[in-house]
């Protein structure tokens, strides 16, 4: 069992079973045996069966790859669980099957929906304002489970974003997989013309690209599909590692992407032989959703110039479904609507068939088809970070043609079944697809070479193996989480907290503050009293010795490196070790030593785990520039600025808010029953997600102004411990305090 167990483990009492949602087990395991191994991937539109690959630009092949993978890990006989987790989408414009909980997917594995924001569908640039609550939400979950996860591997940036907090929080080790990055993505885009600004408010770019160079900080094992990948995209960030990568190319379903066999009917034929005037030729098949990345456009400008090409073989586009393209969002609309007009252009009439709508079961058969009648498989996308539909097509015995940026580089190199191009070269395009179609024997050898490449490099089983003994070189890095609870028993009562910082929220208004502890004090059966300070222990210990406030029931002090609990002040020794992971403070102090603008504050500031600079605005330089040559120089670490005059640099595992979710964890109480009281930079991470959160009438609020969701937060009106006492009143914090009976 995981040292950090659902609280009811932690007592006498039985642990509350939901029988829906315990996970389903290999008939002869226990719960225990084996890895128990979370995914997470946020954004699209997953489901178990009839994916609709291609519907947007957020449900494509990755969406394919994490059912896949969960289904590949569960089979294997090290594995006890795989949860795969998304965000749960109750949305008319969509199937119902992404509102549901939790759907299985087999033995040993599901899909499990986390609500995150609103219920709406939305696309990947706009979650990330709700990622903090999806990470809180999982985590509640997961207290409800009969065990923690041994590993998380996050998927794409939002949930390598959640990911960290997780794995940190649990203490297992991250594994990530980028599928594609935003340094690579805004690079393509600025070759474009589109400028930064508007690269910024259209995809979010800069804070994807802060939350892959934290996550490469953090991740113990980056997968990636290609060595092109890792060379050519994760060689652009600051914390890349290339000793903490490694090339585990994805499967493919060998059921279901087979040759044709001799005389076998193909039902679709009909969906594309209305388009033709002679059905016969050879058909090149370019399958994608319709996205400009895919260029589409320059393969039909290559089919159209090219006589040969146009004489020889029919051209077929598998692009999405659409009923009507003036339906489509802005994007697809217009690549389908220049498509249209290019074959207008060209005069295509009768050579191009572009079928309205296909179901997910059709795509093996579309292979199949076109294989039956000797034609190609092309994807001239501008670059590819894999290519899943090249062994698709490869499987089902079809020779491609393929963009020479990305992932196809390897495919084509393990495989040897195809030609690679230059996809912005009509002559290059035109040429490789004829030397296949023209030559029986070459198109014969590289069907052949396909069907046996997939089947020795892309096998899910060989997958699943390689990914599992990668896991095992990581085992015994973490040191267990405390099983222990840290209070006596009676403290699982309390079900609700409140964490404020001492200066200008408790401290400033000593009648105020009289009234507070009062107020704390007629409720302290349900209520879990706890400082969150900036200030070393001594010092916060000193000031509230000064001002009469009570001992905390916790007290988390030097920016949430050191957790304390009750009057004997017991020091969590495991948080300690915990947040003791890449930090280097010697190199930090060495690296900032010269930096205008920030001078070290004396020695009875800093601590084992914080350093303290007096900051100058003025002449340093930005808090954003500071991290940024943090990143530069690979070292990990968190940045707060407070009031305008200082900075202070803690390990990357410790905050105020990861301490305060820590310790949330321990004691049993949701974190959407913690009131969280701040008003500075520091404190933002304690008010995002899903606490409670308020900021005083006299606090810099303005170093918030981060906190997108600003309407979550409560300002009050009134200054100090007069504030936190109006916001008990706007939450009507203690009205359902329910304190069971004490035997």
């Amino acid at each position: 069992m995981h040292p950090l167990r659902h609280a009811a483990e932690w007592s006498d009492e039985p642990t509350r079973e939901n029988a829906i949602d315990a996970p389903q087990r290999h008939p002869d395991r226990g719960a225990d045996d084996g890895k128990y191994l979370l995914l997470v991937s946020v954004h699209g539109l997953i489901r178990g069966n009839n994916l609709e690959l291609g519907r947007d630009a957020d449900t494509g092949g990755q969406t394919k790859y994490v059912i896949d993978l969960a289904r590949a890990l569960a089979r294997h006989d090290d594995v006890c669980q795989v949860d795969l987790v998304t965000r749960r989408v109750r949305d008319p414009s969509v199937s119902d099957d992404y509102g549901v909980p939790v759907e299985p997917l087999g033995d040993g594995v599901r899909i499990v929906r986390i609500e995150a924001g609103p219920p709406d569908y939305l696309p990947k640039e706009r979650l990330w304002d709700h990622l903090d609550s999806f990470t809180d939400n999982l985590v509640n979950w997961l207290g409800d489970q009969p065990r923690m996860p041994d590993f998380v591997h996050s998927h794409y940036a939002d949930a390598g974003y959640v990911g960290v907090r997780l794995a940190n929080l649990l203490g297992v080790p991250l594994i990530h997989t980028g599928h594609s990055l935003g340094r690579d993505k805004r690079k393509r885009l600025l070759a474009r013309g589109i400028s930064r600004e508007d690269i910024e408010t259209t995809y979010n770019i800069g804070r994807r690209i802060d939350a892959e160079e934290e996550i490469l900080a953090n991740a113990d094992l980056v997968i990636t599909s290609t060595h092109n990948e890792i060379e050519q995209q994760y060689g652009l960030y600051n914390y890349y590692d290339s000793s903490r990568m490694t090339v585990i190319p994805p499967g493919t379903d060998l059921n279901q992407f087979r040759p044709p066999a001799a005389d076998e009917n193909f039902a679709y034929r009909s969906q594309i032989d209305r388009f033709l005037t002679d059905p016969s030729k050879p058909l090149i098949l370019a399958l994608s959703r319709p996205d400009e990345r895919k260029n589409i456009l320059t393969l039909i400008e290559a089919f159209g110039a090219s006589r040969a090409l146009r004489q020889g073989a029919n051209l077929l586009i598998v692009a999405g479904n659409r009923d009507d393209i003036r339906d489509m969002d802005s994007g697809a609309q217009s690549v389908m609507t220049n498509i249209l007009l290019l074959i207008d252009a060209y005069d295509l009439y009768g050579r191009v068939a572009i079928p309205k709508n296909h179901r997910p079961a059709d795509v093996a058969q579309i292979y199949r088809l076109v294989a039956a009648g000797k034609g190609v498989f092309i994807n001239p996308a501008l670059t590819e970070p894999f290519g899943l539909t090249l062994l698709e097509a490869a499987a089902s015995g079809l020779p491609i043609v393929a963009t020479e940026n990305g992932g196809p580089v390897d495919i084509i190199a393990n495989c040897n079944n195809g030609e690679l191009v230059d996809p912005l070269d009509h002559d290059a395009i035109s040429g490789a697809l004829l030397k296949l179609l023209l030559d029986d024997e070459a198109w014969g050898r590289a069907s052949r070479n396909g069907i046996d490449g997939v089947r020795k490099h892309y096998s899910w089983l060989a997958h699943a193996s390689a990914y599992l003994r990668q896991l095992d070189q990581l085992a015994g890095k973490y040191r267990p989480l405390p099983s222990e609870r840290p209070e006596h028993r009676t403290v699982r009562y309390r079900d609700r907290a409140i964490f404020s910082d001492l200066d200008q929220n408790l401290v400033g208004n000593p009648t105020a503050l009289r009234h507070f502890v009062g107020t704390m004090h007629d409720n302290r059966k349900c209520v879990t009293f706890g400082i969150a300070t900036g200030r070393r222990i001594d010092s916060a210990l000193a000031l509230m010795r000064r001002q009469g406030i009570p001992a905390p029931d916790v007290l988390i002090s030097s920016l949430g490196t050191r957790i304390h609990y009750g009057q004997a002040l017991t020091e969590d020794d495991y948080w300690a070790n915990h947040i003791d992971h890449h930090w280097n403070p010697q190199r930090i102090r060495r690296l900032l030593r010269d930096t205008p603008g920030l001078e070290l504050q004396p020695k009875k500031e800093q601590t084992a785990f914080k350093l303290s600079y007096y900051y100058d605005p003025r002449s340093a330089p930005t808090v954003d520039d500071i991290i940024k040559m943090l990143h530069k120089h690979e070292l990990t670490a968190n940045v707060f600025s407070s009031f305008g005059q200082y900075l202070d640099i803690v390990p990357s595992r410790a905050s105020k808010g990861q301490a305060l979710r820590y310790v949330a964890q321990r004691l049993d109480i949701p974190v959407e029953h913690i009131l969280a009281v701040g008003g500075s930079g520091a404190d933002e991470d304690m008010m995002r997600g899903n606490t409670l959160a308020v900021v005083v009438a006299n606090r810099h609020h303005e170093e918030l102004s981060q906190l997108v969701d600003q309407d979550r937060i409560y300002k009050a009106s009134q200054p100090f411990a007069l504030g936190i006492l109006e916001a008990i009143d706007h939450y009507d914090f203690f009205d359902s305090c329910n304190v069971p009976p004490t035997t």
